[in-house]
């Protein structure tokens, strides 16, 4: 990739799109271009074709999708599904269609099945049920590793797939009806911290296990995989550790400096049991990542701290 490549990143303003546009800016990369969601409806096929055509883009970054939660991914399925679907359909093809050098397109790690052995490695996709709360996004996401693969095959289009493991940072979601699990507990802990209340209850047994990683450690091996990778299926991005959702908790109360107790709610769904990422093929080719989760929980807390006046605490 040269510094002056045009390169598209799709999903500019999310968590992951706004991280790989800030670590191209950082890198020296001149030539970056994005749209908004009312600029460019990357489910609309007329508009995403006008657009390539128009501009014509030498790298794409496929960040854009619809994400969310337990609860969002239960609510709304058919959303979660059709509209990825159209969204990372439309993009791929108008790459293909526009002879773009490289295309990479990040998935989640939702992918793999339920009860898959930890931790989880590339070849165990697609050998069992997947977990069913979140089944409508992870076969969106299956689709679309399965399209960048077959244009690899019927075409010889470059088009890479990277798997993220549970992500954080910066431009977070901290809905607590859609958002992820590390930014809805700091939130909680944030806001039972400011009233002084004597409890906060975390979903679930607490005894699920998770991986972490910060926003700007994808960026980073998402930029190396741009320049670097050039193989079909997919790699796993992750940090290559997992700590129980109650350990989480109890490492954000310490953050955020609250000394009231943390209760569970067994009455709530657990999710997947644990979700590590075996990051080995990752690791061999030499990227690892590099913030840890206690200082990646400090800035983002030192972030969300200086907004939650604007939470509603209903």
């Amino acid at each position: 990739m040269k510094l002056s490549d045009k390169i598209y990143v799709a999903g500019h303003r999310g968590m992951v799109g706004s991280a790989i546009v800030r670590k191209l800016v950082k890198e020296g990369y001149t030539n970056i271009i994005y749209r908004t969601t009312k600029e460019l409806d990357l489910r609309n096929q007329q508009e995403v074709n006008n657009f390539f055509a128009t501009e014509k883009p030498d790298y794409v970054f496929l960040a854009a999708a619809k994400v969310g939660g337990i609860v969002a991914n239960n609510s709304y399925p058919a959303e979660f599904l059709y509209d990825n679907l159209l969204i990372q359909s439309n993009v791929i093809h108008a790459a293909y269609m526009n002879k773009i050098t490289k295309l990479l397109f990040l998935g989640s790690s939702c992918i793999y099945p339920k009860f898959a052995p930890q931790p989880l490695k590339e070849e165990y996709l697609l050998t069992g049920e997947l977990e069913p709360t979140n089944e409508a996004y992870a076969i969106a996401k299956i689709t679309g590793i399965k399209l960048c693969d077959s244009y690899r095959i019927q075409y010889g289009c470059n088009f890479i797939s990277v798997m993220p493991t549970n992500l954080y940072g910066p431009n977070d979601n901290y809905n607590l009806t859609t958002s992820h699990v590390l930014p809805a507990l700091l939130r909680k802990f944030i806001m039972a911290h400011n009233k002084q209340e004597p409890t906060v209850t975390i979903w679930g047994s607490g005894t699920p296990m998770r991986e972490f990683m910060h926003v700007d450690d994808l960026a980073d091996a998402c930029l190396f995989l741009m320049r670097t990778y050039n193989e079909a299926g997919f790699i796993n991005i992750g940090v290559g550790y997992d700590i129980s959702i109650m350990d989480l908790a109890k490492l954000i109360q310490k953050t955020v400096g609250y000394e009231g107790k943390i209760i569970t709610d067994p009455s709530k769904p657990d999710g997947t049991p644990r979700k590590l990422m075996d990051v080995s093929k990752l690791n061999s080719i030499g990227w690892q990542a590099h913030i840890s989760l206690e200082e990646g929980i400090r800035q983002v807390y030192e972030e969300a701290k200086n907004f939650n006046c604007n939470w509603s605490y209903a």
